[in-house]
């Protein structure tokens, strides 16, 4: 059986101060380049080179189940390297903006995936890194928080900061990145402006959602069996 890749060829360059959009279906690499990006995981082959401190807010990483929320802020503080000190100081910010109550002495794991998400994004957003990975983590807020996280994005844009945002949402990404980038079980199939890439986006997902189950299937084996192609060529 050919060794598959979640992720395979994959070069891009994002500039300081760019907002970069990742778009493709589930189980395209999506989240693995998040996580690539933001230091979670590791790259078996090839090099990432990123110039400065990423964080990332997702609702599937992050955050220890196991503790508390203010045991989860001074956890993440320490691996970004902040002193007792600093994350004593941000602390508040980070309590305040989260707005989940007692929830905050509670273990993560009696969190829903809202209160994770809110909880996350607080504590990206407040240690302030120089690139910030955003995973899904507003797809479960409610649409204040939504609107909340998105003011404190764009304050965080115009700070020359740069944002890798992963999302479904097409109109989001029309309007807060200034590039995309299109992944397709693992391979990039576009990248480029915006406008661009989410009008081939709009085009290709007005087919996709055309397919009945076994066409989608049929259509996600081909992609793979290409890709298998590739790699033992």
């Amino acid at each position: 059986m050919a060794l598959m890749h979640a992720l395979r060829d994959i070069s891009f360059t994002v500039k300081k101060g760019e907002c970069i959009g990742l778009l493709g279906l589930n189980g395209s690499g999506k989240s693995t380049l998040a996580n690539l990006i933001s230091g979670i995981s590791s790259p078996s082959e090839g090099e990432i080179i990123i110039q400065g401190e990423a964080s990332c807010v997702s609702v599937k990483t992050g955050l220890n189940a196991e503790l508390t929320g203010l045991e989860n802020i001074e956890y993440k503080g320490l691996l970004l390297g902040f002193s007792p000190h600093e994350i004593k100081e941000v602390m508040p910010n980070i309590i305040e903006f989260a707005d989940i109550g007692d929830y905050i002495h509670q273990p993560i794991k009696y969190y829903s995936s809202g209160m994770s998400a809110r909880l996350g994004f607080a504590i990206s957003i407040n240690v302030n890194p120089d690139i910030l990975v955003i995973d899904e983590g507003l797809s479960v807020g409610d649409p204040s928080f939504t609107d909340k996280c998105m003011n404190a994005m764009n304050k965080y844009r115009e700070m020359g900061k740069t944002i890798v945002f992963v999302s479904h949402s097409l109109p989001t990404v029309e309007s807060f990145c200034s590039k995309a980038l299109w992944l397709e079980y693992g391979s990039l199939k576009m990248i480029g402006e915006t406008k661009n890439i989410c009008a081939e986006y709009k085009d290709f997902m007005s087919m996709y959602n055309k397919m009945n189950t076994v066409e989608k299937d049929e259509y996600k084996k081909a992609q793979i069996m290409a890709q298998a192609r590739y790699s033992n060529a």
